[in-house]
């Protein structure tokens, strides 16, 4: 699978994230601190998971040469990752 130069950013920001959590535990913040920043990364990671299955799934579909301009495909594509 190709990295999209989107999804590598995205993760790359995640990267810095938990590079910033680490400093913070070693400074010994605030665990309210530390957690929130934990799932901020986490809220992250999901949603480069869901774009990458939508994308697999998409290209899967492809393949078989089903319609992907679907009503219900788009509803379920909606259901993996929430588009903006």
């Amino acid at each position: 699978m190709a990295c999209d130069p989107k999804l590598a950013n995205r993760l790359k920001r995640s990267e810095g994230q938990i590079r910033g959590i680490l400093k913070m535990m070693d400074e010994g913040k605030d665990c309210r601190e530390v957690v929130t920043q934990l799932m901020a990364v986490r809220s992250s990671i999901d949603k480069v998971i869901g774009l990458v299955v939508t994308e697999n799934l998409k290209q899967c579909m492809e393949d078989e040469n089903i319609d992907l301009a679907s009503d219900d495909l788009a509803k379920a594509l909606e259901m993996i990752v929430k588009t903006r």
